[in-house]
């Protein structure tokens, strides 16, 4: 068949193996034999990107490539749900779709989280300064390191004012952003870095992620937006993670307890996860299936975790560690010291030593610093004076 009698083949560029020749030849209206057009490609032959030719991938989405820069760089991917997320949910009614009125709590929690979630995403860590152990925990400067968005309207919110803020030359402590952001502060000039609405934000968010619905229930007077449970097994699953992390009674920390595998500080998370539900007083809800026996050694395993979690380095509260503790830390560990030993005393006098009860703790110290990066992981850091500051929530507010 000649070359003007209808439809030619088209042909690719000439590759290496190619003779540049051929490509003369057709340019001067001469068409190659039928005997060299019908010779099959060579496997070495790069094609048009074909993917039933074997060719190579020539198109890519430039944000897979920041995503798995952004996992290697925080030590696995991203959860699906915040902390933040998580904590609402637990205190959320299932069918009601609102929270508990008399929660006092869960605001100044809830902005505690998002100083934890952005240190888990290395965002944000304290200021790397010797003279920061002469301050106390919850006192120490903070200080952007990331400034790249993390997906999350609150969380980059929060990391854009927080820059802002630094580009004035002024650096703020653990327990002052957490007050600012709560809007617990008489400076006038500071008021503009309260986040408002944060609750029904977050509501707003797990239904985007398919978690929550939205209604409308008539309280009397007024109309109120609420958010019911859409997605039960969401939910079940966090109570499971958290019934078996606070009732487990071995060393070796469950893997129901865990989110999971190759999520980011999975036990940190674990940890910041149990101990913001606390001190936000909605573990009630997850408790729901647990004799009072039971509950109550959940709720005493919450106080150990925030003992050891609460000072830096961790678990540097204990009872034989009062010198290494109160160096670190600012003389807050000493306190945390004693409080540490007024509990175990209670429990001797109760007539339970709760050496389970520690062992387990501890076990969970130790796989929180397998995925800290090294000893002075000031991100791990700033988690621990947040956890201080929200061990102290009930003489705060």
């Amino acid at each position: 068949m000649s070359s003007a009698s209808g439809l030619s083949r088209r042909r690719v560029g000439p590759s290496a193996s190619q003779d540049p020749d051929d490509n003369r030849t057709r340019l001067n209206g001469h068409s190659a034999s039928p005997s060299t057009s019908s010779i099959p490609a060579s496997p070495s032959t790069s094609h048009a990107g074909s993917a039933f030719q074997g060719g190579g991938k020539i198109a890519y989405d430039p944000r897979d490539l920041e995503r798995e820069d952004e996992d290697s760089r925080q030590g696995g991917r991203a959860p699906r749900l915040t902390i933040m997320e998580e904590v609402l949910l637990l205190g959320l009614k299932d069918k009601q779709g609102y929270l508990s009125f008399w929660n006092d709590n869960i605001s100044y929690a809830l902005r505690g989280c998002i100083l934890i979630e952005l240190a888990l995403r290395r965002r944000i860590a304290l200021v790397r300064d010797p003279s920061r152990r002469q301050l106390p925990l919850s006192e120490r400067l903070l200080e952007v390191i990331d400034e790249r968005s993390t997906g999350e309207t609150l969380l980059d919110e929060a990391l854009k004012m927080m820059k802002s803020q630094e580009g004035t030359g002024e650096k703020m402590a653990v327990n002052t952003w957490i007050d600012l952001l709560s809007g617990e502060t008489w400076n006038v000039m500071k008021i503009g870095f309260q986040l408002k609405q944060v609750r029904e934000r977050l509501a707003k968010g797990l239904v985007d992620k398919g978690v929550l619905r939205t209604e409308k229930r008539n309280f009397l007077l007024f109309d109120m937006a609420t958010h019911p449970v859409a997605d039960m097994r969401t939910k079940e699953s966090i109570i499971t993670r958290v019934v078996t992390l606070l009732t487990s009674t071995t060393s070796a920390v469950p893997p129901q307890a865990l989110d999971k595998e190759g999520t980011q500080a999975r036990a940190a998370r674990a940890v910041c996860l149990v101990s913001a539900a606390y001190a936000a007083s909605v573990l009630d809800n997850a408790f729901g299936r647990l004799t009072y026996e039971e509950r109550e050694a959940a709720f005493q395993r919450c106080d150990d975790i925030l003992a050891e979690f609460a000072c830096w380095p961790f678990s540097s509260s204990g009872s034989g560690s009062g010198g290494g503790g109160g160096s670190g830390s600012g003389g807050s560990g000493g306190a945390a010291g004693a409080t540490m030993r007024k509990r175990e005393a209670s429990r001797i006098a109760m007539g339970s030593s709760g050496a389970s009860g520690r062992e387990a703790v501890l076990g969970l110290v130790q796989e929180v610093k397998k995925e800290m990066t090294g000893d002075e992981d000031l991100g791990f850091e700033l988690v621990a004076g947040v956890l201080e500051v929200l061990s102290k929530l009930d003489s705060l507010i």
